[in-house]
């Protein structure tokens, strides 16, 4: 609302026309008048900040104010107007280009400030008479486009103004990104790139380096606040934290800056971006100067990059090794001449060429001697920021402005002699230059191709520059890379560095580092610390069976069920597959003494042989004896069958071999205490029942019990059903493979198991019930040991087989196996043994019939 209200009134104050009512419009106040200016059939305006800063004084407001003065000539915007200067007579001399058209050119100093911006844009549109009248408006406009300004604050208050009469502005040195908003300003155009591709560029530059933990300095004004906005934004993006963000401005006072330096100090981030206007970066680097504060990495951008009295000043040395985005060199033959030409004798009258040879060469042209000026100094022998033209860059932008404005201009008319047939020559109005400038395309003499898109905004092109120490102390550009916006944006492919020619802060060749943590390295994920950006965190190892297989991961990642972790977390590799093996110590401990059980078998087997018709031998049917020790050593080696890798075959041997080979066992044993019973119960008087349990009848009760319908019908079953086979158990553990062979059907096993079981206990039972008997070698109270132990190691076993873990089952069943065929060993055979091989005298049919008084057990 201010704004409207300062435009409205600078335009009564201007003599815009008012009511009809009203005849003329008299300028109440001075007029401002360009301090350049050659009018000619079409006029072009522009507006540059050929001062600095404009001085300030309080008014009484009891007369009227004096006009405005300027002070501190800025060369480097001197040659920007003469650079203006130089393109208009350039396009004059041109037969190609508005061919018997001559441009005029009106200058206007802005010094830096907004309002005299818009002041300078207010005259330019209406020019500066005292009076105007009812035919004013419909005269043609003062001027048919503007150049400028060179900043963005000014440049958005001069669009504003400019935007509603369609009066095109274009700047050549207005960044901020603000501006291409075609809704505020519909007639803004400019020949330099957005900041919104900058910023997004400084960002990328940033990241490609590796920098994720800087601080950022920005001017306190629309192309900074912008600027920085935007950078943060990509920032955010690419994984960039900021540690600070300071604002500076040209005016601030030397507390103010100091206060940015003490947080620039205090800062950990050893990257400092400024996104600084060239003016406000001045005070800023002549008090870190005045500290020296050195070992910080700068990045910079357009506006200060290319800067020569920054560079060329020695004491801002330690800026040696900044990096950042300049816009594109180039070369414009012929201006140098032009530039050194330059006299105040061409316009005696005019100030400001006198004000710039006084600058230049330091005299005066009031005074007399030795510090006055003669006007016979020459250009050609200065080295300045006028003179020097070998950083061409935001001239040419100026140059292209110009040529845009031409281009546009020529269109139009040529497109006017092409619809009339009028011989009197019709000048274009603002509205049509700017619909003819929103689709000019053209390519300058340098080569670059020149138009805008729907925001006004030309193609983003960046020159990578690097400030690398010269012989003579000072700094110069070295391009070490480049960025255009039309390239592709896979893969940061616009962006192109050459790392190999960069210099790094402090002349180093080795490139900085600045981080808030170090990086995390595989195997380890990253923990933000509380309370702090996302660039600070922890390194937290991965978990067991999880892995990051690179550098700052954010999450570690579980293996496949197959795989697992390896030791340092980086690699997922294939899990140990557990088994008992046979190349183990375990493995090869129960392998001898499965082999130990069958050699004792052997011996007592062949020791039985030889002595088969010695009487001890001979008692209890010698026949079951040989049987016995035939599937106690089927026992022992079915425990082989339960060691190596389970296979479809081996899973159904080992369970089937187990139940058979102990089935046959424990019928042999319970065969042997059913003829111990008889045995004695045929010593009573008139008892024949011997006669109905002979050798033959032992045999078949041994091979009854041993195929059972019922057990048969199980083992089928469960064979045929739901037999055994390999499995592979990953839920047991998590870092290894449990290869073992699965019961298929559990109640199948545990049928065979139950009815060993049983045939155990009702053998256990009977031969308990004839340990009292008399004999001498009453075989019944062995058996009973023997079944003790049987059922004591089965019992055992059911817990231990269920909680052991992996291979530890299997181990449990082979000792059991084993513990439980050593067992019937020893107690059934060891005192037969021991009388044969020790106490032969025993081995006699008398004293295996004498009588003798058995104690209980």
């Amino acid at each position: 609302m201010a704004k409207r209200t300062v435009s409205l009134l600078l335009l009564l104050l201007h003599g815009v026309c008012v009511p009809a009512s009203v005849q003329v419009c008299r300028l109440l106040g001075q007029p401002t008048l360009p301090l350049l200016s050659a009018e000619r059939d079409i006029n072009i305006g522009a507006i540059f900040t050929i001062h600095r800063n404009v001085l300030l004084k309080m008014h009484p407001f009891t007369s009227k104010p004096e006009p405005t003065k300027c002070i501190s000539l800025n060369l480097r915007e001197f040659k920007f107007a003469q650079t203006l200067i130089f393109a208009i007579e350039e396009i004059n001399n041109s037969t190609q280009l508005l061919p018997g058209v001559y441009l005029g050119y009106k200058i206007y100093d802005s010094c830096g400030s907004i309002a005299q911006t818009v002041l300078s844009g207010m005259a330019l549109m209406n020019g500066y008479e005292d009076t105007l009248s009812d035919t004013s408006c419909f005269r043609p406009p003062a001027v048919h486009a503007i150049i400028g300004e060179s900043t963005s604050s000014p440049t958005i208050g001069l669009a504003s103004v400019a935007g509603p009469f369609n009066l095109p502005v274009i700047s050549h040195f207005a960044t901020c990104s603000c501006l291409s908003n075609r809704k505020k300003y519909p007639s803004f155009f400019r020949t330099i790139p957005s900041d919104y591709y900058q910023s997004r560029a400084l960002a990328q530059l940033v990241k490609h380096f590796g920098w994720t933990w800087v601080g950022t300095v920005r001017s306190r004004s629309d192309y900074g606040n912008n600027g920085i906005a935007a950078f943060e934004e990509a920032a955010k993006q690419e994984g960039i934290c900021i540690e600070y963000s300071e604002a500076i401005f040209r005016t601030d006072p030397e507390e103010q800056i100091l206060k940015t330096l003490e947080v620039i100090k205090k800062g950990t981030a050893r990257v400092v971006l400024a996104f600084i206007a060239l003016g406000d970066f001045v005070p800023l680097v002549k008090v870190i100067a005045q500290h020296n504060i050195t070992g910080l990495q700068w990045v910079g951008s357009e506006s200060w990059i290319t800067s020569r009295t920054i560079a060329e000043t020695k004491e801002y040395s330690f800026l040696s090794g900044a990096v950042g985005f300049a816009i594109a060199n180039a070369k414009l033959v012929g201006l140098r001449e032009f530039l050194v030409n330059v006299h105040p004798d061409q316009e005696p009258n005019n100030e400001l060429l006198k004000e710039f040879w006084e600058t230049t060469f330091q005299c005066s042209f009031r005074s007399s001697g030795s510090g006055g000026c003669t006007g016979s100094e020459r250009l050609t022998k200065q080295q300045n920021e006028y003179t020097d033209v070998s950083e061409l860059r935001i001239a040419n932008k100026v140059y292209t402005a110009v040529y845009s404005v031409a281009h546009a201009l020529h269109n139009v008319l040529k497109d006017f002699k092409s619809s009339t047939i009028s011989s009197k020559r019709e000048w274009p109005t603002t509205q049509k230059v700017l619909e003819y400038t929103r689709n000019v395309r053209f390519t300058v003499k340098t080569g670059e191709e020149i138009y805008f898109d729907a925001s006004g905004d030309p193609v983003a092109r960046y020159d990578l520059v690097n400030w690398q120490p010269a012989e003579d102390g000072s700094l110069q550009f070295r391009h070490v890379g480049a960025f255009e916006s039309s390239l592709p944006s896979e893969q940061y492919q616009h962006l192109e560095v050459n790392k190999e020619h960069i210099l790094w802060a402090g002349n180093s060749g080795q490139l900085p580092v600045s981080l808030c943590s170090e990086s995390c390295p595989p195997g380890t994920r990253k923990a933000v610390q509380k309370g702090r950006p996302v660039c600070c965190y922890d390194c937290i190892p991965c978990a067991e069976g999880e892995i990051s297989n690179g550098t700052d991961s954010s999450d570690c990642f579980p293996c496949d069920l197959e795989y697992w972790s390896n030791e340092s977390k980086d690699r997922c590799v294939l899990k140990v597959v557990e088994f008992l093996s046979y190349t183990e110590i375990m493995g090869m401990v129960l392998c001898i003494f499965s082999f130990i059980g069958v050699i004792l078998t052997a011996n007592v087997y062949f020791l039985f042989y030889l002595h088969k018709d010695t009487p001890i031998v001979r008692a209890n049917n010698s026949e079951l004896s040989f049987l016995l020790l035939f599937s106690l050593s089927l026992c022992f080696l079915c425990s082989l069958t339960f060691i190596g890798r389970p296979t479809e075959w081996s899973c159904m041997l080992r369970h089937t071999a187990f139940g058979i080979t102990f089935v046959l066992c424990i019928s042999c044993v319970l065969g042997k205490t059913i003829v111990v019973l008889m045995a004695f119960r045929a010593t009573l008087p008139g008892n024949n029942v011997m006669k109905w349990f002979g050798p033959a009848q032992q045999r078949l009760s041994v091979v009854c019990l041993t195929l059972k319908l019922h057990y048969v019908i199980i083992c089928v079953l469960w064979l045929t059903l739901s037999p055994p086979f390999p499995y592979i158990n990953l839920n047991y553990y998590r870092e290894k493979i449990i290869l073992e062979c699965n019961l298929g059907s559990a109640l199948g096993f545990w049928a065979v198991l139950g009815y060993t079981g049983l045939l155990s206990i009702l053998c256990f039972v009977l031969a308990f019930l004839a340990r009292k008997l008399p004999d001498n070698f009453n075989e019944a109270k062995f058996i009973t040991f023997s079944m003790v132990i049987f059922c004591a190691v089965w019992l055992t076993f059911i817990p231990a087989y269920v909680s052991s873990p992996g291979k530890f089952t299997v181990a449990v069943q082979i000792f059991a196996i084993l513990a439980s065929s050593f067992g019937l060993l020893f107690c059934i055979f060891a005192p037969k043994c021991y009388i044969i091989l020790l106490k032969p005298e025993k081995n006699t049919k008398k004293q295996m019939m004498g009588k003798s008084s058995s104690k209980s057990l």
